[in-house]
């Protein structure tokens, strides 16, 4: 039979507490009477001592010591009638509780008072005893040895009462203990399955298909902990989901552009519509060429995803690099008559880079510099280092991006100006590749935008651990 976790963790609190409770109360239970008598011991061998100091102090001697005692009922037997006997004026009051557990002897181990009938009066104590002995000092002096007895003392009626009620008094202790430690180990129960049955039941929804699910944070443990941790996970699937079916929803969208224009030529054709002719098949050429550069670049992101780009790192120049972006758009910015130029520090640190995707790294950033600078505009590579980085930068003088695009910039199939990208043909996958080819050299790429103003796009990669000495 299944038991739930609520049931375990009250069941074995139950038990922890009940074994600590059973123990406790055979250590009281086993220990009890011991100590009681070990108390009575001390109790009466204490009265006892006081009344063998305050005769002698009062006699200065021990002759008339037994009726001084019984008369104090630390002896059995009734008072001596007036005037027998040398008993002292100030004598005890009666104390018929009074048990006989200690023998008296003098300084020089002669038995004063018998401890039982093994050991006579008058005669010399076992050295064993007097060993075992308490010494009796008056001002300093040993003037005796209290004899004591070796077998523990048996309690009479009260004291066994006394040891009864307190083992019931015990056993209800106990019956309390327990019914505190099954509330108490409920309650903790209950509240450590609470967050983990509202987190089941968040992940049956999920399984379900309903990934937005948040539970309640009730703890700062680590429950509270996994119930945080499951609020991330939960809002990244359903960013994630999100963002998947809105790139889907894009890639119909700019697979339905192309095969509309190619469908749409074809079929006119085959239905002798339109005459085939050169103008047309390049614009089926054109749109073709599109729908390759779409996928291949879906491939390349799809790579990224899985971290199986393939680089072929090398220890590079920064400065060859800006160079030879800016080359390769000189023509095609000299048509916008857009000034292109390099600003960058001389003999950059080299990094550690693929040629060929940084080359398209930077192209894309130069060619969407270009789109976006209009004539007489001007678009500027740039370079500097920081202590182990190297930041290259391609700054423009187009219209900006609005504050609210920003954070979508490197979105995938974004695109701040929508209408102008599809006109130009771009996939809106440009920036998206660019950001994974950087973050595949562990650098980073960011853009800083003012509307009005242009738009810098900053790329910061490590610099090479490898130096031109090393290299040559």
């Amino acid at each position: 039979m299944n038991r739930s976790l609520a049931f375990k963790l009250t069941l074995a609190f139950l038990l922890v507490a009940a074994a600590a409770i059973g123990l406790f109360a055979l250590f009281v239970r086993l220990s009890g009477p011991e100590r009681l008598n070990q108390l009575l011991i001390e109790q009466n061998r204490a009265e006892f001592e006081s009344a063998l100091v305050t005769y002698y102090e009062q006699t200065g001697e021990w002759r008339g010591v037994e009726d001084y005692l019984r008369a104090g009922g630390f002896l059995p037997g009734l008072a001596p009638p007036p005037g027998a006997g040398n008993t002292p004026p100030a004598a005890l009051p009666p104390a018929p509780n009074r048990r006989l557990e200690f023998g008296l002897a003098g300084p020089d181990g002669m038995v004063i008072l018998p401890l039982d009938q093994n050991i006579r009066r008058g005669t010399r104590a076992p050295r064993d005893v007097l060993k075992m002995g308490e010494p009796i000092e008056v001002d300093g002096v040993v003037v005796g040895v209290i004899l004591s007895h070796p077998d523990p003392v048996t309690l009479n009626p009260e004291e066994q009462a006394y040891l009864e009620r307190t083992n019931q008094a015990l056993l209800l202790a106990a019956g309390g203990a327990l019914l505190l430690a099954l509330a108490a180990g409920f309650l903790l129960a209950h509240s450590l399955t609470s967050p983990l049955r509202a987190l089941t039941q968040a992940a049956h929804r999920m399984t379900a298909g309903d990934l937005e699910q948040q539970v309640h944070v009730v703890s700062h443990d680590e429950i509270g902990h996994l119930a945080q941790a499951f609020n991330r996970m939960s809002s990244q699937l359903a960013e994630n989901n999100r963002l998947r079916e809105q790139m889907t929803a894009d890639i119909a969208h700019e697979l339905r552009t192309p095969l509309t224009v190619i469908a749409g030529y074809v079929e006119s054709m085959q239905d002798g519509v339109l005459p085939p002719s050169q103008e047309r098949l390049s614009i089926i050429h054109s749109e073709v060429e599109r729908l390759q550069l779409l996928v291949e670049d879906l491939r390349t992101l799809s790579r990224a995803d899985a971290g199986k780009l393939n680089l072929n790192f090398q220890p590079l120049s920064p400065n060859g690099l800006l160079d030879q972006a800016a080359a390769t758009y000189q023509h095609q910015a000299g048509k916008k008559h857009i000034f292109v130029n390099v600003d960058a520090w001389p003999n950059l640190p080299r990094i550690m880079a693929d040629e060929t995707r940084m080359i398209q790294v930077l192209g894309n950033l130069v060619s969407n510099a270009l789109q976006h600078t209009p004539e007489g505009g001007k678009v500027t590579l740039q370079g500097r280092s920081e202590a182990s980085r190297v930041m290259l930068s391609v700054s423009d003088t187009g219209p900006g991006i609005s504050p609210e695009d920003l954070p979508h910039i490197f979105d995938r199939f974004y695109r701040a100006d929508r209408s102008r990208n599809e006109l130009d043909g771009g996939s809106g996958l440009g920036l998206a590749i660019a950001k994974a080819y950087v973050d595949a050299h562990q650098g980073r790429i960011s853009v800083v935008s003012q509307v009005g103003e242009g738009t810098t796009m900053v790329i910061e990669l490590p610099v090479s651990a490898v130096t031109d000495s090393e290299e040559n």
